[in-house]
């Protein structure tokens, strides 16, 4: 009876291994907590930016469910929660419902959020952007060029008034983030949104010193940078769309350039996406984007963050002990599972805390 007690009590360990006490030796690179300037998140996992078009009295200002919503992943144990494109400017918005941030009245909401993140252990971030040609909103739009996207309105071209306008409210935001007590700013230059028009020749036919070449499409990008880090102190991360899979856009080669002067104006890392800018047709498939990020950070010698279907703990796992990128950022995973971190964790057999009020439930 005693040695079949013992071999029933073995046999429990092998498969129960996630249980404390067990084999974890070899170290997890998914739960290795990561310093970016003065910030340390707990793990490598981030919840990608994404609209939740929940604004419902049109004046951007953070809803119940937007403190449900984030804070769920909080305490689902995600590393850093990215709150989605919130408008620098109303007329900035994607969308009528979008979150804003072009007002000191938006601070009071974005602040409760930030503090019950960070009531669960998780660092928060706020994305800045700027919708350009793809607003849909009933006011005028602006973008680099009068060029409608398609299906859209057409917009006005910016004057150099309206481009020092719109860095100014960067610059507004990122104060306000600042105030509402985020740990990093990140700045939206990808999707087709207005810094992202800026800087494809597909959308900026400019023939003054914001468009042209490389270096001039590139100017309010950098002037954005800089306007930020005036306001903010933290880390700083752009979301790019690495590739426009155009012929005559950009290509991860250009993003290439681009990262090496983000990262001489003190960017820490670049959030690597794709497409958009225009219509495409691109094969999206699980880690399609990840090569992106590999490029640039051992291209340009920046940190990055690989997004794009990241769907498991070994995908997520691998990405970033082949050095290919420094965290995961996941959208459509964390929206079916905001508890992903947790099987993550199994499916690598290691253990994560838990807030005392689910231990049960994950230690049993």
């Amino acid at each position: 009876m005693q040695s079949l007690v013992m071999l029933q009590s073995k046999e429990k360990q092998r498969y129960l291994p996630m249980k404390k006490g067990c084999d974890c030796s070899m170290a997890k690179a998914l739960f290795t907590p990561l310093t970016i300037k003065n910030v340390t998140l707990k793990n490598r996992i981030v919840m990608s930016p994404m609209c939740m078009y929940s604004c419902f009295d049109e004046d951007g200002k953070v809803t119940d469910f937007h403190l449900t919503h984030y804070t769920s992943r909080a305490v689902g144990q995600v590393g850093l929660v990215i709150v989605e494109a919130t408008a620098v400017t109303k007329q900035g918005r994607i969308s009528v419902h979008d979150l804003g941030i072009w007002s000191d009245e938006h601070i009071d909401g974005l602040k409760k959020l930030v503090e019950l993140n960070h009531a669960y252990g998780s660092k928060i971030g706020i994305q800045l952007g700027h919708a350009g040609r793809k607003a849909d909103i009933p006011e005028a739009i602006i973008a680099p060029s009068a060029i409608a996207f398609p299906g859209m309105k057409t917009p006005e071209a910016m004057t150099v008034e309206a481009i020092h306008d719109v860095v100014d409210a960067f610059r507004q935001a990122a104060r306000r983030a600042k105030w509402a007590g985020f740990d990093i700013v990140e700045i939206h230059a990808a999707h087709g949104y207005l810094i992202n028009q800026f800087l494809s020749p597909l959308t900026n036919q400019r023939d003054d010193d914001y468009g042209g070449d490389r270096d001039r499409r590139y100017r309010l990008l950098s002037e954005v940078i800089e306007a930020v880090k005036t306001e903010f102190d933290g880390p700083l991360f752009v979301r790019i769309s690495a590739n426009d899979y155009i012929e005559g856009g950009n290509t991860p080669e250009d993003y290439v350039y681009y990262a090496k002067k983000m990262k001489s104006q003190g960017v820490d890392l670049i959030d690597c996406s794709s497409g958009a800018v225009v219509p495409a047709s691109i094969d999206a498939f699980p880690g399609y984007q990840v090569p992106y990020a590999d490029k640039i950070r051992n291209e340009a010698g920046i940190m990055t963050g690989a997004v794009g279907l990241i769907l498991n703990a070994v995908q997520a796992e691998e990405i970033l002990k082949n050095g290919r990128a420094d965290v995961v950022l996941l959208a459509r995973e964390l929206l079916r599972d905001p508890y992903w971190p947790y099987r993550a964790a199994k499916e690598l057999r290691t253990t994560i805390e838990a807030p005392v009020q689910y231990k049960r439930g994950w230690d049993a």
